[in-house]
């Protein structure tokens, strides 16, 4: 898998959406074609996790354990055979941020996960995937100007997501306290998105994602030994279910949203995988014959036209619409 250009190389081509000075890794840029197609393709793995997870038996735990280890383990071959001279010139300090994102990782995993089983796929994804409106205000607080469209985006794709997860609030304590895990999991993921950032103006894709699906793992087992959850023993339903996870979100979600990181910025990739709720709506439609609630439906259209709105603002200035 060929890393893009590193941020300072490619600014030239797709434009800072940056305005003033500061920023650095939290700034935004406009994504190539390239770039949409690798969003396209990470959306559908991401947006297959929620519905898969909720046909499995076995421990939260252990699924995040298995999906973090195997998908270092895919990586690591193409990280010995193909970057081989970049790990010899490698520091321990520069795996610093990596490690960071491993445990800000095992955080989510733990957070959320769980919440699947007490409250709806639509609130729980929802809500985790409020992760923009904490890497925005980080954003901003390290010195990014975000544009005003940007901000608009993000208001209306956070009152879509607020809409479709609002059914959920008068259910049940069990659903609220759901919801209250998946929002913990967002914020989680906010800090996995930017340091995963930091960590991707050093390191390449594979080297990133092994140091932190690895720490990761380690993390989530050590917390399974304190609870007491099992890693093994599971019928052979669960082991396949946990293998397409692991394919589908892991390999085709997290690591192709890592892959980005450097190219189109943090916030960028935590708006467009707002489109993993719409997608696991559908995903959810079909594989578990889950009918969303007809609110759900206008939060799904405001989620679609936040992130276009955002992905719209990323145009460089000076790019000239074609007539109509």
């Amino acid at each position: 898998m060929k890393d893009p250009p590193a941020p300072h190389h490619s600014r030239a081509r797709v434009g800072s959406l940056q305005e003033g000075r500061g920023g650095g890794a939290w700034a935004l840029h406009r994504p190539g074609g390239r770039d949409v197609g690798i969003m396209a393709v990470a959306v559908l793995g991401i947006s297959l996790s929620a519905p898969l997870t909720t046909l499995l038996a076995a421990p939260m735990l252990a699924l995040a354990f298995w999906r973090n280890l195997g998908g270092a383990a895919v990586l690591l071959p193409v990280l010995l055979l193909r970057e081989r001279s970049m790990l010899a010139g490698l520091r321990p300090r520069e795996l610093t941020s990596s490690v960071v994102a491993g445990l800000f990782l095992a955080a989510h995993f733990a957070a959320w996960l769980p919440s699947l089983s007490m409250t709806t796929v639509a609130a729980s994804t929802a809500l985790v995937t409020t992760t923009p409106v904490w890497t925005a205000l980080a954003a901003r607080a390290s010195g990014v100007r975000l544009p005003a469209a940007t901000w608009w985006g993000l208001v209306l794709a956070v009152l879509g997501v607020a809409l479709i997860a609002g059914v959920d609030v008068t259910v049940s304590l069990r659903a609220l306290a759901g919801d209250g895990l998946a929002l913990l999991g967002a914020i989680c993921a906010g800090g996995y998105v930017l340091a995963g950032a930091r960590a991707r103006q050093r390191l390449s894709t594979s080297a990133y994602a092994v140091v932190c699906y690895t720490v990761c793992a380690a993390a989530i087992a050590v917390a399974a030994v304190l609870v007491g959850n099992p890693l093994t023993g599971f019928p052979a339903r669960d082991w396949l279910l946990i293998a397409a996870i692991t394919v589908c979100a892991q390999l085709l979600g997290h690591t192709l949203f890592n892959l980005l990181l450097s190219s189109v910025g943090p916030t960028m990739v935590s708006l467009v995988i707002l489109l993993e709720v719409p997608g696991a709506l559908l995903f959810a439609l079909v594989i578990l014959q889950q009918v969303p609630p007809l609110l759900a439906l206008p939060g799904v259209a405001l989620v679609v036209v936040g992130v276009g709105l955002v992905v719209r603002a990323s145009r460089p200035a000076g790019l000239a619409e074609p007539g109509t």
